[in-house]
């Protein structure tokens, strides 16, 4: 029995399963601007993704990768959550809130 794509399915699930909390902890303490570190992050390991010769360790890389990738969408999507009110806010920074999305949290209001 070839076990490979169970375990390589384990570990991309353990990722981006790990990757939710964090843009959640990012978005909360250091708002949407932190977005380099999470692209320095996705390019960092774009390149032991691409020499590893351990399928695994390939695999894991790639899918930090493009988790990280994917988290900056997400951040800023994570601050539209806020504003509607789905997230607490912090309270130690302000948040500017566009015209858009302010049409959009009042929206939902109705």
């Amino acid at each position: 029995m070839n076990f490979t794509g169970i375990l390589i399915g384990m570990i991309s699930f353990l990722i981006i399963g790990l990757f939710h909390p964090i843009v959640i902890w990012a978005e909360y303490y250091f708002s949407k601007k932190i977005w380099p570190a999470f692209a320095g992050v996705g390019l960092l390991c774009l390149l032991p993704s691409l020499l590893s010769q351990n399928a695994y360790l390939s695999c894991a890389f790639a899918v930090i990768s493009a988790s990280s990738f994917w988290s900056i969408k997400e951040l800023f999507e994570q601050e539209q959550r806020v504003l509607k009110g789905w997230f607490p806010k912090n309270p130690k920074r302000t948040y500017q809130v566009s015209h858009s999305s302010e049409k959009n949290v009042n929206s939902d209001l109705s």
